[in-house]
């Protein structure tokens, strides 16, 4: 089973793009972020061609997450609501969350805030939508009694656009981690935090060392000079993670005229 998180940067812009890629490369599921896009016009018809199914969360020229399954999807369902009942709505006027089952495996679907920069309004949002994230995953990683970890649902895969470069190997030189959003102190704890409850990053499974990157900023031709950041991940529990053969990143769309500024990241079990 393979399973590929892209930022997409609209989906209408480059749904050419997207199309190829899934023609050539057989993911089970593909989930997409910053679709830019309310779900009435979502182009459908060329994917539902492929023989996939879709599933979407979107709104007007800002964020939007999709899933988009070979297989139909059971247990779908969208934002940080429909399992945290308590919260004030609004932290979904964003659409930022998608969850769905595949083959017993339970895929969640994030476009975490950027946060601007570090101090702003923006930043601040960032870190309170990040501790909603940690009490939805507790949520779904809990059994009903409240007892052993992850035991109600024991494969899951995080994925997504997390807009944080968690350790220095995820970030090109010349980059002051600390004062930088993305990648300050408060960021990555509370990444850590997440993660503490029993995640592990797919990836670096695979690949210890630094210079691989899914993302590259549009100027100073920074995706020519490899000056990239590492912010699109796979995060497994453990039952997962020990069944990856591999995680990948597919730098070959970022090649093309008009690219997204993000690149396929796949992981495979």
């Amino acid at each position: 089973m393979k399973i590929a998180t892209w930022n997409v940067n609209s989906i209408r812009t480059r749904l050419e793009h997207v199309v190829n890629w899934l023609s050539e490369n057989l993911v089970d599921v593909l989930c997409l972020q910053e679709t830019k896009v309310v779900d009435s016009n979502f182009p459908r018809s060329p994917f539902e061609e492929l023989g996939y199914h879709l599933y979407t969360s979107g709104q007007k020229a800002y964020n939007g997450v999709a899933l988009i399954s070979r297989e139909p999807l059971t247990d779908v369902s969208t934002g940080f609501t429909s399992i945290l009942a308590d919260i004030e709505p609004t932290w979904d006027e964003s659409k930022r969350v998608i969850t769905g089952v595949n083959n017993g495996i339970r895929i969640v679907n994030l476009y975490v805030p950027n946060g601007s920069a570090v101090g702003s309004e923006k930043y601040e949002y960032k870190l309170e939508w990040l501790k909603l994230l940690l009490e939805y995953l507790r949520c779904l990683t809990t059994s009903p009694s409240g007892s052993t970890l992850l035991s109600s649902q024991p494969t899951i895969c995080v994925c997504g656009d997390f807009n944080i470069a968690l350790e220095p190997e995820d970030i090109h030189e010349g980059v002051i981690a600390e004062n930088h959003i993305m990648s300050s102190p408060q960021e990555r704890q509370a990444l850590r935090n997440i993660l503490a409850l029993g995640f592990s990053d797919a990836f670096r499974k695979f690949t210890t060392e630094g210079g691989h990157y899914s993302w590259w900023d549009y100027r100073a031709a920074a995706f020519r000079r490899n000056l990239g950041w590492r912010i699109d991940h796979h995060y497994l529990t453990e039952a997962l993670y020990e069944r990856a053969v591999s995680c990948t990143i597919d730098i070959e769309p970022r090649k093309l005229p008009q690219p997204s500024d993000h690149t396929p990241v796949i992981v495979e079990f």
